[in-house]
């Protein structure tokens, strides 16, 4: 695991060392055991390295081919680069180090951008093409690691992340406020777009090929399978995704460092514990999150699991002090990002760093079982289908267009967006219902300067979804949406930022891509029930854990945060979003946020994700902008 970062002259000039230095210099934690540099006219190339597997100094980067004709740099896992080896040894490629980085730079001489097919892992990297002059750059089909760039006239600039990037004095730190809008959407800045105008984010399963001349292409090269589902019968799924669950989990226990798992209180993480722990011959190192809110707090579910498979087990409570990392986490995500389960993924990486170099997570359950509550939350809007859509339509713009004449109120604001469900179909009922921010509240907290700034809009983001008709299974749409946005995006990049924050590295069985392409064909009807979510994956691994753990409900990973903001960070709050600098930038209607506030802190109604997202947003802005 490592950062990388380079750049790409248009004029052919030397590559100054000390650039690509400087722009490394900026990401020391997600490498802080080797650095290395390659600087030619056209190109420079530095990473920081995370010694993982081959921990010599002969495998330290930046890696070349035989004859110094293709250079690399590399940031992730790839975890059958063995059998890959093998094969291009067989074949008459010679290798210097005992890892993965080389397989792929001889995976490219063979293939070219066709070598992206052979990967079975977690990577970003660039490879520099001297003959050719091209910069060839990939990122993994999950997004588990980021790829920043950016294109000035005489230049391409490319980070593990965005202050990498905003280093070099060519690069433009204007934000973006169509992205802006977005976060307050989503809570997090979607691809291919960064919170500045002038940085992006190259998608996950998406390559980039960039020439000396400026020429810049971008190409998807994956996607899950779509409609087509098995008809095998459900003793045979169960049999072939047991298999391949313990393959994913063995696959990602090669290391030359100590490993671990995170061990929330579900299935997902439990799930990986167990096979992990068939797989090791010592006790597994589990390590666990809690808070003293006994609402939010995993930790006897996580224990049970501990004490059934006697892993050495390691727990940390967060309290609100906690939240005093936020500066913290502003500097590392580079841009506004309000997930506040960031910060326990923070603390669980610190205390796992103490012990491990390597954690495995759960990550993935969700998206491949549809766990997620707010899927039957959409699906339940169904029952007003049987009207058809146009009419649907007429009579829910009549009753949005007289309910929206009515100052807003929390009554009002939730019978617009009831009536905006019913004239909608799946795509808009899924976007009103993960939003953050709802565009009732935008219309009534953004100012004018605000709307101006993105052209009159009015908070009406929308992402590229996958493809919708009538036809198809909603929850099987919904879990493509989210394996496309969602996962990436926001649980991908919490969990890398995180845990590179603490120069640890986070690997996730249940994102293995065949892993996510087998459950992609499993039917919707044997992945939730009337009981819930994940009903296959219960069944598969019923064997495996604790009946409490097995049947316990669906809750996510989250903080106290309501509660926080009305207690320890109620102070914060105020001076952050009422004092005379927020209300200067313009952005948001002073008295609509003094109404939040003072609603939320006499528990009126719960305005704590909203305020979260403003918040960081608000100190975004002074850290990076003003």
């Amino acid at each position: 695991m490592c950062g990388i970062a380079g750049k790409v002259d248009f004029t052919g000039a030397l590559v100054p060392e000390s650039a690509i230095r400087r722009m490394c210099d900026t990401i020391i934690h997600r490498g802080p055991d080797a650095a290395g540099f390659y600087t030619q006219p056209y190109i420079g190339l530095g990473e920081r390295r995370l010694s993982i597997i081959d921990l010599s100094e002969q495998a330290n980067p930046p890696l070349s081919n035989e004859d110094n004709s293709t250079w690399i740099v590399f940031n992730g896992e790839i975890y059958n680069f063995r059998e890959l080896r093998s094969q291009l040894m067989e074949e008459g490629h010679t290798f210097r180090t005992k890892g993965d980085t080389e397989v792929i730079l001889h995976l490219y001489e063979k293939y070219g951008t066709e070598c992206l097919k052979q990967l079975r892992g977690m990577f970003a990297f660039a490879i520099w093409d001297s003959k050719k002059r091209l910069l060839f750059a990939a990122r993994d089909r999950l997004g588990k690691k980021p790829f920043f760039y950016s294109r000035t006239p005489t230049s391409f600039i490319f980070g593990s992340a965005i202050s990498a990037i905003t280093v070099d004095p060519s690069v433009s730190v204007s934000p973006d406020f169509g992205a802006l809008d977005s976060y307050l959407t989503y809570q997090y800045v979607p691809s291919p777009r960064t919170a500045f105008a002038d940085v992006f984010k190259l998608p996950p399963a998406h390559y980039l090929l960039c020439d000396t001349k400026g020429n810049l292409r971008v190409e998807k090269y994956w996607s899950p399978p779509g409609r087509e589902k098995t008809t095998a019968a459900e003793d045979e799924i169960t049999a072939e995704l047991m298999r391949l669950l313990r393959e994913s989990v063995r696959m990602r226990l090669i290391s030359d460092v100590p490993l671990g798992v995170f061990l929330s209180g579900g299935i997902d993480s439990g799930t990986v514990t167990a096979m992990m722990a068939a797989e090791s011959s010592g006790p597994v190192k589990t390590f666990s999150i809690g808070f003293e809110d006994e609402g939010f707090n995993e930790l006897p579910y996580a224990r049970k699991v501990a004490e059934r498979y006697a892993t050495d087990h390691h727990e940390f409570v967060v309290k609100p002090a906690a939240a005093d990392i936020l500066p913290l986490l502003i500097k590392y995500y580079g841009e506004p990002f309000a997930d506040s389960s960031a910060i326990p993924t923070y603390y669980v990486s610190k205390i796992a760093r103490e012990q491990i170099t390597v954690a495995l997570s759960g990550d993935g359950g969700d998206e491949n079982f549809s766990g997620y509550e707010h899927y039957q939350h959409t699906e339940r809007w169904r029952k007003v289908d049987f009207v058809p859509l146009q009419v649907r339509l007429k009579v829910s713009g009549v009753m949005q267009a007289a309910l929206g004449v009515l100052p807003y109120g929390n009554r009002t604001s939730k019978m617009i967006r009831g009536w905006h469900m019913v004239g909608s179909s799946l795509p808009e009922r899924y976007r009103t219902e993960l939003s953050i921010v709802k565009d009732q509240e935008k219309r009534a907290s953004y100012t004018p300067y605000f709307r101006s700034l993105l052209n009159g809009g009015n908070g009406t983001a929308r992402l590229q979804d996958p493809p919708w008709d009538n036809s198809m299974d909603s929850l099987n749409w919904m879990a493509r949406h989210d394996l496309l946005h969602y996962l990436p995006d926001c649980l991908m990049v919490k969990t890398d930022v995180a845990s590179m924050a603490n120069s640890l590295e986070v690997r996730c069985p249940l994102l293995d891509h065949q892993l996510v392409e087998f459950a992609a064909t499993i039917p919707s009807s044997l992945k939730r029930n009337s009981r819930g979510g994940k009903a296959i994956l219960r069944r598969a691994i019923r064997s495996l854990l604790p009946t409490e753990v097995l049947h316990r409900r669906k809750t996510g990973f989250g903080v106290p945060l309501a509660k926080w903001l009305r207690t320890d960070l109620a102070g914060m709050l105020r001076e952050t979003l009422l004092d005379e600098r927020s209300a200067k930038r313009g952005l948001f209607q002073q008295g609509f946020l003094k109404r939040m506030i003072d609603e939320h802190l006499v528990q009126t109604r719960d305005w704590s994700n909203r305020l979260w997202a403003i918040l960081f947003l608000e100190l975004w802005f002074r850290e990076y902008v003003d």
